[in-house]
């Protein structure tokens, strides 16, 4: 299959902005956020840069994941970002405590998404009900412009390390 895009989880980038109707260069560190440029920023590869940059927000084992494009506003609003994933409601320690991960698997397998991990510990802390709900998430950054809906998509299968 074809990559669509790649991006790091972690990163820091120099990218320019305008603050107080100035140009300025800066380092931009993202963690907990990625990049989501906008169609025409030199920052967009070449071959996006009439869509935007692709953005890949993942939900959790049981939940819609999103391909968003960079929105309009993100340069302005949120230094050219959004938020990489739905964002954990709970620790895995206490995912841990509150879930069993055989349990899990088989709620999520009774779903049609079919599950390998290391271990059911593993399963465990990434229990859907560890995270955020990831359609509110993506909505926020819509109706803000920072990233634009592009797809929705359903998990089929989750491999855990």
């Amino acid at each position: 299959s074809e990559l669509l895009y790649d991006v790091c989880h972690n990163i820091a980038k120099e990218e320019t902005y305008e603050i107080d109707g100035e140009e300025k260069e800066m380092l931009v560190h993202r963690k907990g956020a990625t990049r989501a440029m906008p169609a025409g920023r030199e920052e967009v590869p070449e071959v996006y840069s009439e869509v935007g940059q692709p953005v890949l927000i993942p939900g959790s084992m049981g939940t819609s994941s999103y391909i968003l494009s960079g929105g309009k506003n993100s340069p302005g609003l949120s230094f050219g970002s959004t938020a990489h994933g739905a964002g954990r409601l709970k620790s895995r320690t206490q995912a841990k405590q509150d879930y069993w991960g055989g349990d899990v698997q088989n709620d999520l397998e009774r779903e049609g998404i079919y599950v390998k991990a290391a271990s059911g510990s593993t399963i465990a802390e990434e229990a859907p009900g560890s995270y955020k709900d990831v359609d509110e998430v993506i909505q926020v950054s819509d109706e803000l412009g920072i990233g634009e809906k592009v797809a929705r998509l359903r998990p089929v299968v989750n491999i855990k390390g």
